[in-house]
């Protein structure tokens, strides 16, 4: 090999694994909350809980099925990767979420049942000044004004119907009455609840025109909404928008939610705001394009948990290919939540949240501390053994074994951001294996320098070739330990997740630094007379043997 090619490729591979490190803490100051710390887990600096209570619509007590099943998607919400550190667990009839941090809202989001339905808008009034008689009786047709025809669709068109000062109507609505009547003290709080949603359903859900009527006219956007989630899909439904702007006639359900195959988030460039991207199953997607085909420039609402989300005008239609996205006042993180909940389905169970609790860490920072000091001992051992046992050359460990944990921690700040990925003890645990696995690469690729000068080669000819022949070692060893935490990954649950994954994490990461690092630094060093000196390297006593050897097979020759 040509001198100028062997010095330039060292020089590359390291100038390779500076741009990368540049690139991972560019990311992490200069993108998302700019915060150089990684999320540490419940154990390590505490949580939030809250506590789900199942609601059924008749009263009756929740099957352990409908909780497990809910158990499963709240899981898969908050840890689809298993690597976000928060807990659900059934407990009795209710349902315990903890996550860490002290995010209440967080955990009270995870219970949102997430039915979706698409109906259609049969007709629409303002939320406020509902004073005024609604000037369209709802029928089997859609009313005029469900069919504006202005083309805004990030948001619902106000009504058509256009409305001079109109004059004071007297009226009563059951609304100026008693909104709230006396708690019946003989009820539980179930009983109560189970009574709310059947009232609801009489006034909300009924197909009488002038019941709907009422419904629309008294309608309060401002208080929690008994129905939620709970809506019949097969009768019309009378609900609010989510911002509470409007008060919306819905015809029955046409797609269920059920038929999502598939959910995502984005950036509309074009019209500059935040969309949730929905792919159907295919019956989804022939009711789509049906439904589509019958309301063109009409409107069309996407119900969730008996809020409209969003209620735009049909442009075209049919709309063929299963595709079709929500538009409404989304930020990126609520776009992303929306997304992520209907991705994994919605919840066999309505649940009413208590109020979030503080949960102390469980092992707290003394433990943090204490694991991060005996990375610190087992770090400070290996560079002592390392420069005991090969000399200079230990120097060439500990700058590896530096450049590593740069790339670990910003990877673990980035994770944090990206995935939800959170540092718990069993975390860290995983990251100091990592590093005597790391430790053991050196020691293989040192090993076969020694193994090329026993034969008689200087070290600036046995270092290329000791490298030829410890990659593929290094690699085979690698490749063991990273189906392992694989495994482990697939097969374990709760903390033993985070330790799979870490392990997994570094395993890849030592492949990385020993071949952009660590042999670039050696292929350097055996190039230069100092590194070359037996009393530097260490290899002295090697290249005695190799001298003996020749010199006994030069004595056999004679002989």
């Amino acid at each position: 090999m040509p001198p100028s090619q062997g010095s330039a490729h060292p020089l590359r591979l390291l100038g390779v694994y500076a741009a990368l490190l540049a690139v991972v803490y560019a990311l992490v100051f200069f993108t998302g909350d700019e915060s150089p710390t990684p999320k540490l887990g419940i154990d390590l600096q505490g949580g939030t809980r809250v506590t789900l209570s199942a609601r059924t619509p008749d009263g009756s007590k929740p099957s352990q099925d409908s909780l497990k099943k809910a158990q499963d998607i709240i899981e898969n919400r908050v840890n689809g990767l298993g690597v976000g550190g928060s807990e659900v667990v059934i407990d009795g009839d209710n349902i315990v979420i903890t996550v860490p941090g002290d995010d209440g809202q967080q955990a009270r989001a995870l219970a949102t049942t997430a039915k979706l339905y698409i109906r259609p808008v049969l007709q629409a009034v303002p939320a406020a000044g509902r004073g005024a008689t609604p000037q369209t009786t709802p029928g089997t047709q859609p009313a005029p004004a469900a069919q504006p025809t202005t083309p805004e669709t990030t948001q619902p068109a106000a009504p058509e119907t256009t409305e001079p000062a109109p004059a004071p109507q007297q009226r009563v609505f059951p609304a100026q009455q008693p909104t709230q009547p006396p708690a019946d003290p003989s009820l539980t709080p179930t009983e109560e609840a189970t009574k709310e949603i059947q009232a609801a359903r009489a006034l909300r859900q009924s197909s009488d025109p002038s019941v709907q009527q009422t419904a629309l006219a008294t309608m309060d956007c401002g208080k929690a909404d008994p129905l939620a989630g709970n809506d019949d899909p097969a009768l019309p439904l009378v609900t609010c928008s989510t911002d509470g702007t409007e008060v919306l006639l819905l015809d029955k359900s046409r797609i269920d939610g059920q038929e999502i195959k598939d959910a995502t988030s984005g950036l509309n460039q074009q019209q500059a705001r935040h969309e949730v991207y929905l792919d159907f199953r295919s019956g989804g997607s022939d009711a789509w394009a049906a439904l589509t085909g019958e309301y063109v420039y009409k409107r069309v609402a996407f119900v969730l948990d008996s809020k409209v989300v969003s209620a735009p005008v049909v442009q075209q239609g049919p709309q063929q290919g299963g595709r079709t996205q929500i538009s409404g006042n989304f930020t990126a993180a609520s776009a992303k939540e929306l997304a992520n909940t209907l991705k994994y389905g919605s919840l066999p169970l309505s649940f009413q949240t208590s109020e979030a609790e503080t949960v102390s860490a469980t092992l707290g920072l003394s433990s943090l501390k204490a694991g991060l000091l005996a990375g610190a001992i087992g770090l400070v051992v290996v560079l002592l053994y390392c420069l005991t046992y090969y000399r200079m050359l230990g120097f060439v460990t500990g700058l590896s074994l530096v450049a590593s944990g740069f790339a670990v921690y910003g990877i673990m700040v980035l994770l944090g951001r990206w995935i939800g990925f959170t540092l718990d003890l069993a975390g860290i645990a995983g990251l100091i294996i990592g590093i005597g696995m790391t430790a053991d690469s050196f020691v293989v690729f040192f090993e076969r320098i020694k193994d090329e000068m026993r034969e008689g080669r200087s070290f600036r000819s046995a270092a290329p070739r000791g490298w030829q022949r410890a990659r593929r070692t290094i690699l085979s060893g690698n490749a063991v330990s990273f189906i392992a935490a694989a495994v482990l990954y697939i097969l374990a649950v709760g903390q033993v997740k985070g330790f799979a994954f870490t392990l997994g994490l570094t395993t890849i990461l030592d492949v990385v630094v020993v071949f952009l690092v660590t042999s670039p630094l050696v292929l350097l060093a055996s190039r230069t007379a100092f590194w070359s000196k037996p009393s530097v390297n260490g290899l002295g006593a090697i290249q005695q043997i190799a001298r003996e050897r020749k010199a006994a097979e030069a004595a056999l020759g004679k002989a």
